[in-house]
């Protein structure tokens, strides 16, 4: 594996960790949320993280396709379940029956996915780093 395909491996990941992370914290920030700006509640969202192969345009002048594969976030979707419903008539946002709606959000779930992809961002950064290293040190060689 050349520098330039491991660079553009590693780049791809710190992009869909830094998503993931914007996605966590979003879902903690909201745990208790009961409406948004437009009224509606806020719904746990989850990223969909898929593999997707690199142009190999870098790769036709030497003579071989490489298969390398990056991944990137191909959506953000939202929960589509009821929510976790709490008896608390004297809240404003109850219903007739007294329940307020929260999202469905564990709090220790989401810390999980936070520090997994906080972690997996963190490795990236230092593959990246290594790398720049390595390169640095084999054009000192040329010299």
């Amino acid at each position: 594996m050349d520098f330039l395909s491991a660079m553009r491996i590693s780049t791809s990941a710190l992009k869909t960790n830094r998503t993931r992370v914007n996605v966590a914290t979003s879902n903690l920030a909201n745990a208790n949320s009961t409406r948004g700006p437009n009224g509606e509640g806020y719904k746990r969202r989850d990223p969909v993280i898929e593999s997707v192969p690199f142009d190999d345009t870098m790769n036709a002048s030497w003579g071989e396709a490489k298969p390398y594969n990056g991944v990137k976030v191909s959506a953000v979707i939202e929960d589509q379940g009821p929510g976790r419903k709490v008896f608390d008539p004297s809240h404003p946002d109850a219903d007739a029956e007294g329940f307020v709606t929260y999202p469905d959000i564990d709090p220790s779930h989401e810390v999980v996915n936070l520090m997994s992809a906080s972690r997996s961002y963190e490795a990236n950064a230092t593959a990246i780093e290594t790398l720049k290293g390595m390169a640095q040190r084999a054009l000192e060689i040329l010299r």
